[in-house]
């Protein structure tokens, strides 16, 4: 198995350090480069010198170039900042640094979505691994199942069951002994990453209109998280907000062969619906993705659940 250790701004350690936010957005202030990493692999948060300590980790579950707006919208404080204007301040101060060129992604950023993320106070921090480069600044792959990226994980593991014991994820070594047996819990994305995993997997377009403005599209749960839906992509689709909206409270459905259905009762209670109306048996637009096609299942809860006919 493999993991990722990137350098961690440690102001945005401090800022999450202390919260409940257990997916976050590693942030990085450029949108040029993308970043690839097996989905749900340990992503451990690096301190720079003078700590050169591992002072948390996480899970990644995907990587995006999101507008500035959007990943503060989606992520909030769970960006390591205490509103948008710090957040646009703290990328305007690494871009500076690192003489950032202008460029047309001003307005959008990479994010490292991590869920799972577990912080720990200083006197738990690890020893970051010791092949790191002196001046190392881009993330690194590790094995971890052997050397340093062994050492690393095993005692990332032993501090976070130590802070959070049902919240570890991981296999041991035969170091099991020295660190325990860990209570296994796999990884998923939450609220924050299936709305973004949701707006890449529909191309950023609304299902039924193809509408791409990204400010009038949300991610909607077929079956809802309150009554057990999960957050995963299955469960998703992607309407304009008008549209989910309906589709909420069974003015609107799409059947599991995909058609769309509107129902008679927004007219005869709001004498209205012209709008909305020439959708009732257009197809919904499929994801690319296959893991991404709705579930039949949750379509069909929905069509007898909340539609009203």
């Amino acid at each position: 198995m493999n993991g990722t250790v990137a350098i961690t701004d440690p102001r945005w350690y401090e800022a999450l350090k202390a919260s409940d936010h257990d997916e976050v957005n590693f942030w990085k202030p450029s949108a040029r480069q993308t970043f690839h990493a097996d989905e749900f692999s340990p992503f451990f948060f690096k301190l720079p010198k003078p700590h050169y300590a591992i002072c948390g980790f996480g899970f990644f579950a995907q990587y995006s170039r999101l507008p500035i707006w959007l990943a503060w919208d989606v992520f909030g404080q769970a960006n390591g900042c205490a509103s948008l204007g710090e957040l646009q301040a703290r990328i305007a101060e690494h871009r500076a640094r690192f003489r950032y060129e202008p460029g047309d992604r001003d307005s959008e950023i990479g994010c490292i979505q991590i869920v799972n993320a577990i912080f720990f106070p200083e006197h738990k921090w690890v020893a970051q691994p010791a092949d790191w480069p002196l001046h190392g600044q881009r993330p690194k792959k590790y094995d971890l199942d052997q050397s340093e990226g062994e050492r690393v994980w095993n005692e990332c593991l032993l501090a976070a069951q130590e802070l959070h014991p049902p919240r570890v994820l991981g296999h041991m070594t035969d170091e099991t002994d020295r660190y325990g047996e860990p209570i296994e819990i796999r990884p998923r994305r939450g609220q924050r990453t299936f709305q973004i995993a949701v707006t890449e997997a529909y191309g950023r377009a609304c299902t039924l209109t193809g509408e791409h403005s990204l400010p009038a599209l949300e991610a909607a749960h077929i079956l809802p998280y309150a009554l057990g839906g999960p957050h995963s992509l299955s469960n998703g689709l992607l309407l304009r907000a008008d549209l989910h909206r309906l589709f909420e409270r069974g003015y609107l459905t799409i059947t599991p062969d995909l058609s769309v259905k509107v129902s008679s009762r927004l007219r005869e209670e709001y004498r209205n619906g012209h709008t909305y109306y020439p959708l009732d048996g257009a197809s919904a637009r499929r994801p690319s993705l296959p893991s991404a096609q709705p579930d039949p299942n949750f379509l069909g809860w929905h069509n007898k659940e909340v539609f009203a006919a």
